[in-house]
């Protein structure tokens, strides 16, 4: 199928900048939601480079994932003349900031420490059954009860 270059490069550049693309398996739709393309071009032209094996396709519930390979950042990378610092956004590392160290005490505002009652404790009480709880067994209902004389 025919794309206009114009159209190649903007679906090329979309997919470098994110690292994925989304498509509806819609061939009538008259755009793609996030680039100003025809779907049906968008997904010609993502079925290109998947036969290439620069990218790879998911299918799921109607939707088309497309994720780009090392080979396709690559291949990208020539095809729209872009520096090798360039990566697409998935392949950017997140500065998060540092995990709180377990261990410590921690006072959180109107919340419980482990070392006061959860619940109010009857210290002098015994837990569990009293003293005259004695359990029997009746039999059941129905097939496994015993028939009555």
């Amino acid at each position: 199928m025919y794309i206009p270059t114009e159209n190649r490069k903007a679906i090329s550049k979309a997919l470098f900048k994110e690292g994925v693309l989304v498509a509806k398996k819609d061939y009538n739709a008259a755009r793609h939601p996030e680039i100003n393309v025809p779907n049906l071009q968008v997904i010609k032209a993502m079925q290109s480079l998947t036969s290439r094996g620069y990218v790879k396709t998911q299918f799921s519930w109607q939707y088309y994932y497309y994720i780009i390979t090392d080979e396709g950042i690559a291949y990208l990378r020539e095809y729209l003349n872009l520096p090798q610092d360039v990566v697409p956004a998935t392949f950017k590392k997140v500065a998060r900031p540092a995990a709180p160290r377990f261990g410590g005490r921690s006072e959180r505002p109107g919340g419980f420490r482990r070392d006061e009652g959860y619940r109010r404790r009857d210290e002098g009480r015994k837990e569990g059954a009293g003293d005259n709880f004695r359990p029997e067994f009746r039999g059941g209902f129905g097939r496994g009860r015993a028939q009555q004389q």
